[in-house]
């Protein structure tokens, strides 16, 4: 990591009354440790928020991630995940409503993204804890006779359903790994699968 300061020159072709140059401070971030065969990422981050120490450098980056990870949550809303532009409401009231329920769908969808190659969190965070035995039967029969096809993760971990999940969304248990388009079909069909094991418990019960 490095940081220091640049001045930015106002382009040729610009119009307007800006300023002939701007000062701004710059963030170099270098990841370290790249899986071999991966370039790794380089960050340089231009910002007009003080930068005179690695503490406010280490916070520009925590910002930008923040950023990024905003970004992740439009990319689930759009057409890699909800396809929430495809809606046909136009009421401004029903826009929102149907906009703060998807938010909650999306940020579900990267907790499951995230947790694809290990996580200490439960499973309850995302589903209720009385679920799981039926995740756990729905994800028995999505197993090959590989290991690979072997749900790896222990049960009622987050991890452990993602990799349900993503199974149900079509990844293959192989090549790349599953994303948030595949972790959205594959909860769509999942909170599916649990609706029907809630009605066939409760008419059980009846």
């Amino acid at each position: 990591m490095s940081f220091g300061k640049v001045c930015i020159a106002k382009p040729k072709n610009a119009r307007g009354n800006d300023p002939k140059s701007c000062d701004l401070h710059v963030v170099v971030a270098r990841e370290i440790d790249a899986p071999e065969g991966v370039e790794p990422v380089i960050w340089r981050l231009l910002t007009t928020l003080p930068v005179e120490s690695a503490e406010d450098a280490l916070e520009i980056i925590r910002l930008y991630r923040l950023r990024w990870r905003i970004e992740e949550v439009f990319r689930v809303l759009k057409r890699d995940g909800l396809a929430l532009e495809s809606t046909q409401i136009e009421i401004a009231v029903r826009l929102f409503n149907l906009a703060a329920l998807a938010l909650i769908a999306a940020v579900r969808i990267l907790q499951l993204t995230d947790a694809r190659d290990g996580s200490p969190r439960p499973a309850a965070d995302v589903i209720d804890e009385a679920q799981i035995e039926a995740v756990a039967a729905i994800g028995k029969r999505l197993e090959g006779k590989t290991q690979r096809q072997k749900n790896p993760h222990q049960k009622g971990s987050l991890a452990w359903l993602s990799w349900v999940v993503a199974r149900l969304g079509g990844w293959k248990c192989y090549y790349k790994p599953p994303g948030p388009k595949t972790m959205a079909d594959g909860w769509r069909r999942l909170a599916d699968k649990l609706d029907g094991f809630n009605i066939a418990r409760s008419e059980a019960l009846v």
